[in-house]
């Protein structure tokens, strides 16, 4: 398995009960995992903010969970961080609100028949953020018509919050099942197991193997 830009911070070597059982809930509830909370670790502030920033607006919050996390995936598309993008939200598929046929058009949504006008509107949200698109009062008109302003800001900075996120982690080499090792906790189906993440990441079809493509708004 690959090897980190940055070390991780075993568990063994943490002193903090309460990093600890942090790091025991990202094992089995995942979404972070726990590879990237043990990098953060190293910074006991950073482990924190992250863990308490992802609970607050991800988890929990005003907008709907699988909207948000329609465009975690989004932007795991745009970016090509493999490690996010190989996790799938425990809540939103227990829920329905996400089912794995609808991570395939994420960089296509406005052609697809996957997706609601609701889910359509947040995605472009998502698009616009993430490859600093411009807007004008229709897009916001769009966005205005199916979320409340709490919503919006909520999603806006999500949005943010993850791309940047994304952007960093793609950098530092993680890989999946290499801190407390034999959960399947969020894996994407295909990616339960180390054996198993090796052999979609193998496959011809993989998603990361496709650069995206987008045109920006006319």
């Amino acid at each position: 398995m690959s090897k980190p830009y940055i070390s991780y911070v075993e568990p063994a070597n943490m002193k903090d009960p309460a990093m600890l059982a942090e790091l025991e809930r990202c094992k089995t509830y995942g979404t972070p995992r726990p590879e990237s909370q043990a990098i953060r670790a190293h910074v006991p502030a950073v482990f924190w903010s992250f863990a308490n920033s992802w609970r607050d607006v991800f988890h929990t919050g005003v907008a709907d969970h699988g909207i948000k996390e329609l465009c975690r995936l989004y932007v795991s598309r745009s970016v090509l961080c493999e490690f996010c993008g190989n996790q799938r939200s425990i809540k939103a598929a227990t829920a329905g609100a996400v089912v794995e046929e609808q991570t395939k058009d994420l960089i296509n949504f406005e052609a697809s028949t996957r997706y609601s006008e609701k889910q359509k509107a947040a995605l472009s949200y998502a698009e616009a953020i993430t490859w600093d698109l411009p807007v004008d009062e229709k897009f916001w008109a769009r966005l205005h018509e199916h979320f409340s302003e709490k919503e919006l800001v909520e999603i806006g900075y999500f949005i943010a919050l993850t791309m940047g996120q994304q952007r960093w982690l793609r950098t530092l080499n993680i890989e999946h099942h290499q801190i407390l090792p034999g959960e399947d906790g969020s894996m994407a189906p295909g990616f339960e197991t180390e054996d198993a993440l090796k052999r979609s990441k193998a496959a011809p079809d993989y998603w990361a193997k496709k650069k995206p493509q987008v045109q920006a708004a006319e």
